[in-house]
């Protein structure tokens, strides 16, 4: 499976699709087709954690000031799913690996695997 979860109105999602050769890749665009239970359930059993998928730069993390609380992975999966923007993008699933944000060190690793 190849997958790519992104928001097309992130200048930066953007950059890495044009970036990275995403042919044969399923896209979901995730403000208007949200993602469900069940996928976000995969993604974590690919990373292990919620809170490596959920986005701590989203302005809604400081408007909400989830920045001073501490959150448990339950808050963090149920955050993610009330709001696209706390999802950390882009999300790649190639095969059963996963590729979460757009540091430079995780793009070149999706670009090894994906060559």
């Amino acid at each position: 499976m190849k997958k790519v979860y992104f928001l097309q109105t992130c200048d930066t999602c953007r950059r890495i699709l044009k970036e990275v050769n995403i042919e044969g890749f399923e896209k979901q665009e995730i403000k208007t087709e949200p993602i469900t239970v069940e996928q976000l359930e995969h993604m974590y059993s690919l990373s292990n954690s919620y809170e490596a998928l959920f986005n701590k730069r989203a302005k809604l993390y400081r408007e909400m000031q989830l920045n001073t609380s501490e959150l448990s992975e339950t808050d963090y999966k149920q955050y993610i799913l009330k709001e696209y923007t706390f999802l950390k993008r882009p999300v790649f699933i190639v095969d059963e690996e996963i590729f979460v944000g757009n540091s430079k060190k995780v793009i070149q690793s999706l670009k090894e695997k994906i060559g």
